[in-house]
């Protein structure tokens, strides 16, 4: 089954969304701050990455920009996990290089079928 990187800062949001992917079959990898997500993104080599935007450390938009700019990262999709749902913030996630755009709070049936489509691309390539 795909690996999923998990970059979130809030535990009750990481628990909640890793029980219910690995129930799922993904392997979930966990990164609580941007730098961590960069570290773990390029060791791992995961198949989607879920990032928050609001990370300590590094924020999202720079974690997205510098796996995108990274020649052994920049096809990993990266979906945007983020309470910033207002006008224009869609277009500045896609921007600094994230795939798609996830608002909070997180619906689970929606975001997985946001994982499915990126994961599709990377399916039918194999």
């Amino acid at each position: 089954m795909a690996k999923i990187l998990l970059v979130e800062d809030h535990e009750e949001i990481w628990d909640f969304l890793s029980r219910r992917l690995k129930r799922r079959g993904y392997e979930v990898i966990l990164a609580h701050d941007g730098e961590a997500g960069v570290r773990q993104a390029r060791s791992g080599q995961p198949d989607v990455i879920l990032l928050d935007m609001n990370l300590p450390v590094l924020d999202g938009w720079s974690v997205a920009r510098t796996l995108k700019s990274g020649t052994d990262t920049r096809a990993i999709p990266i979906i945007a996990l983020t309470a910033h749902a207002m006008s224009g913030d869609r277009d500045k996630a896609i921007q600094a290089g994230c795939d798609d755009y996830h608002p909070k709070p997180v619906d689970f049936s929606k975001l997985l079928s946001q994982i499915s489509a990126a994961l599709g691309e990377t399916a039918q390539a194999g």
